[in-house]
Formats: C-alpha cells, structure tokens, sequence
C-alpha cells in the first residue's frame, strides 16, 4: 500500500490531464474531418450522378460506378485520418512513433516492390471508373481486341468477344482502348455501284431509302438522324465506291446499318442499278478445241474402230 500511495503521490497528474486534453481534441479534429469528408463526398457523389444522367447512362449503372468510387475515397481517407490520429495519439502518451513509421516505411516499400503490378492495375482501374472511359455493356476495342464490356474492375476489365471467348485485361497493361458506343455510335458503309450508272441518281435513291427509314417507328427510336451520304469516295478496280454514315443510339449502328443495307438492295433491285460482282469468262475458240476432238476429225474411223473394240 506504501508503494501505490507514493506512486499515486508522485504522479503528475497535470501531464496526464494536459495528455487526455490534446487526445480529446485531436479526436474531435478528426470527428470533424470525418464530417466533412462525408458531406464533400455526398456532395461528389450528387454531382457524379447528375452528370451521368445528364450523358443518358442507365441510372443503375451510373449508381453503380458513382458508389464505387466514392467508397474507394471514403475508405482511402478514412484510413488515413485514423492512421494519423493513432500516431498522434500515441506520440502524446510517450511512445516513440520514429521505428513504427520507419517499420511501415520499410514494409511498404517491400509490399510496393512485390505488388508493383497490382498497385498500378488497381490505380488504373480507378481513373477508368472515376473518368467514365468504359462502362458495363459498351462495345469496346481493348489492345486491338474487341468486344462487349460485361465487367470493369479495380484490377481488370472484361470482354466477350462476338465468338463468345471471354477477354481479361489487367487494367495496367491496357495501352489502347476505343469505345464503340460512347454517347453515340455510327455506321460506316461502302456501297459499289457499276460505272455505267448515273451517281447522282443512285445517291437519291440512297438518300431516299435514308429518309423512309428514318420515319419507320421501328428505326426512328435508334436513329438519331438520317443517313449522311458523302459521295463517290473512290474509284475502285469494277465499281464505283459511295460512302455514307448512319449516326444512331449507342449500340444500335449493327442492327440499323444491316437493315439500311438490305432496303438499298431491295431499292436498288427495283430501279435497275447494277450492284457489280467479279465476273470469269471462258471461251474455247475453233483453235483450242481438246486434243481427243482433233483425233476424231483426223482419224474418224481409227477412233471408231478403237472405240468399238
């Protein structure tokens, strides 16, 4: 009982008051931040959400992708305020805070050198959500591969190509990337007509074609204008080359570009415009004639006889 009474004596309980004093308050500093962090964040994400919809992205994607980066922040952050408190706090109570940093520091920099790669996919993967590069159902070309987007992650992104062969990229070692359908998408044709046609007036009916497609309630919806025809383009080895473009919705350029071509050709058929196509011709003239035929002018009854026998 000497011992506790002359310890509690000696005891400096103004250093310890002053000690819990600064530990409250650096908890309420960080009760503060942690206030604030969320209110910024609420505010981001508000602000995330309505320029997405503002895009035309699906609301439940935008959600999606808006809650994912903001919880990504949320927890980077606060991890980082608590780690900092805790360091703070254990300063102000006596411990010596220099190894524990140095140890972190040192441990770090091991785990960085053995996960270099996941580090960078991983930072990669959050710019690509947080930019709005490619979302979940684009059509996307991938370092020269191409497909449907049915996953972005943190670390990888993935394709399903038109086989169905599913495609896996890290997003670190993604060099090239080319959104198909991005706020809008386009049809490219090439369409050849024969040189003896008037160009003009195939690109009427072209145009023609455009206009009653583009009022067809079928196609208006995934249209968002009519085709644009270019002109003659080229002049190629057995036709004369006509480009045009069809402006539609995202994902909609195939299913609108197919049946544009299919309505040409039915147009095309009926108006007598010649769409040309390889032609092979073989002539036998009186000087080639097979080598059997020249024997039986010559020899007619030899070649009998030998028949015969």
């Amino acid at each position: 009982m000497d011992i506790l009474s002359n310890y509690i004596s000696n005891f400096e309980w103004e250093s310890v008051i002053l000690t819990a004093f600064r530990i409250t308050l650096i908890l309420v500093i960080a009760w503060i931040a942690v206030v604030v962090l969320q209110r910024f964040l609420n505010r981001l994400k508000a602000r995330l959400l309505k320029n997405s919809q503002s895009e035309g992205e699906p609301p439940g994607e935008t959600e999606k992708r808006v809650e994912t980066v903001v919880r990504l922040l949320r927890q980077a952050a606060l991890i980082g305020i608590w780690t900092t408190v805790i360091l703070i706090a254990l300063r102000e109570v006596g411990v010596e805070i220099a190894p524990i940093i140095a140890s972190a520091g040192i441990l770090g920099l091991a785990v960085g050198f053995g996960a270099q790669n996941l580090v960078r996919d991983v930072i990669a993967g959050f710019f690509f959500i947080l930019e709005n590069q490619v979302r979940v159902g684009d059509v996307a070309v991938v370092n020269g591969t191409g497909g449907l987007v049915e996953r972005i992650n943190f670390r990888t992104i993935v394709l399903r190509d038109l086989g169905g062969v599913v495609h896996i990229f890290p997003n670190g070692t993604v060099n090239t990337l080319s959104n198909l359908t991005s706020k809008w998408s386009a049809y490219i044709f090439d369409i050849g007509v024969a040189y003896k046609e008037d160009t003009d007036r195939v690109i009427e009916l072209m145009k023609q074609v455009g206009k009653e497609m583009f009022e067809d309630p079928d196609f208006k919806s995934k249209m968002l204008e009519e085709p644009e025809i270019f002109g003659v383009d080229q002049f190629a080895d057995s036709a004369v080359m006509i480009k045009g473009r069809v402006r539609t919705k995202p994902i909609m350029q195939w299913a609108v570009g197919r049946e544009f071509l299919r309505r040409v050709k039915y147009s095309f058929d009926q108006n007598g415009v010649e769409i040309p196509f390889p032609h092979r011709t073989l002539y036998i003239g009186e000087e080639t004639k097979p080598l059997d035929l020249k024997i039986l002018e010559k020899y007619p009854m030899n070649a009998r006889a030998s028949q015969d026998g």
